[in-house]
């Protein structure tokens, strides 16, 4: 089946076409401002005979979605129905899937969303300690993020270890811009560093992840900026970007290289912060097979894996120099050691497609035995 996946953000395009598991053909369109001119771009410049489906990422499904989701009008309800826990995400997400629907409507579309993968986290993993009632009304509850990388990956870890996928509990590490760390036990979610929105958890280009929530009180008593300054100031001029002047870990690495203070600090910072939740996820899992780094950061900064996981050779975890430097999908950890540290590209679009397929070859499969039933 060939799917064609589409990843539209607040202001770029991102599609990638697929036949069986082979990209087709890809590409990137910038400073979208009318999905409608982009959209019918990408279809006119894309041979689409035969296509089977369109897959499209949302960020956020809520406590509805655990599954990629044929589109519906119902579904679209739904998912403008969730806006305001995604106020930069979903509107783009439901512009691509309007003109989708308008310029392909003979083709079955599917929603796999970002949360999704998360939906397996247990109730004390997910739940808020504040009032119940204020967080029922209010939607508040860890949902996480970057589900696909999370679900690819470890999927793909499991490949590596050459073993079955429920046997392996893995702590996956997807290191870009955005960043996260997930517990992933035989295929599950458990515990991830997103919640209500990608702010939490690890340091990032521009966000702060965990800090005392009290810092926002602070700012607004002392410093008397408004709500959405301070929204503002967490999300786009705090983490690699607040502590060092840039948000890109390359430029921090070659200022690092040079003795700057600022730029080592915010390696330091970015680093133990990773530290932090490898050693939490361990303890919660109780057994761990393996860590994978994955994403910009964690495929390509060698420095970054080996620091985050440096002293913590008593409990099995070790980074092997020279495999450490290599490059692509690897096994980075000394032969024998306990803990597997892997190094896996993510594919998010790829498992899009591969969760497009096997929503749309379920339903079919479902229909055909519905069929002999009535036969």
């Amino acid at each position: 089946m060939r799917v064609l996946v589409l990843n539209c953000g607040s202001s770029s395009v991102k599609y990638r076409l697929y036949d069986k598991d082979a990209t087709v053909d890809k590409g990137l369109l910038e400073r979208v401002t009318d999905y409608d001119a982009a959209l019918y771009e990408v279809t006119a410049r894309l041979d689409l005979s035969g296509l089977g489906a369109v897959g499209h990422r949302v960020v956020h499904g809520g406590l509805r979605f655990t599954e990629p989701t044929v589109i519906t009008d119902e579904v679209v309800a739904a998912v403008e129905g969730l806006v305001p826990l995604a106020p930069l995400h979903n509107p783009a997400n439901l512009a691509g899937i309007a003109v989708a629907r308008r310029l392909l409507p003979g083709v079955p579309q599917v929603a796999v969303f970002d949360t999704a993968f998360h939906r397996t986290l247990p109730e004390a993993a997910a739940t808020y300690a504040i009032d119940a009632a204020v967080a029922r009304e209010h939607g508040i509850h860890r949902y996480g993020f970057h589900g696909t990388s999370h679900a690819y990956v470890s999927r793909r870890t499991a490949d590596l270890l050459d073993r079955p996928l429920e046997t392996v509990n893995t702590i996956t590490l997807h290191l870009g811009n955005g960043a996260s760390a997930c517990a992933v036990e035989g295929g599950r979610s458990v515990a991830t560093s997103m919640g209500l929105t990608p702010l939490e958890g690890l340091v990032m280009g521009t966000r702060s992840g965990d800090l005392d929530p009290a810092v926002i009180f602070h700012l607004r008593r002392t410093a008397g900026l408004g709500v959405d300054e301070i929204d503002d100031l967490l999300n786009h001029r705090s983490g690699l970007l607040g502590l060092a002047g840039v948000g890109d870990m390359r430029e921090i690495l070659s200022r690092r290289a040079t003795g700057d203070p600022a730029a080592t600090l915010a390696f330091d910072v970015y680093c133990r912060r990773i530290k932090s939740y490898v050693g939490a996820y361990y303890a919660l899992l109780g057994r761990l097979d393996a860590i994978t780094f994955t994403a910009g950061v964690g495929e390509n900064a060698a420095p970054v894996r080996a620091e985050s996981l440096a002293g913590l050779t008593r409990l099995g975890i070790e980074v092997d120099t020279e495999r450490n430097d290599g490059r692509g999908e690897r096994i980075i950890s000394p032969d024998g050691a306990p803990i597997t540290v892997c190094v896996v590209p993510t594919d998010e679009e790829l498992e899009i497609a591969t969760q497009t397929r096997s929503v749309l070859l379920g339903e079919r499969q479902e229909e055909g035995q519905r069929d002999q039933h009535r036969e």
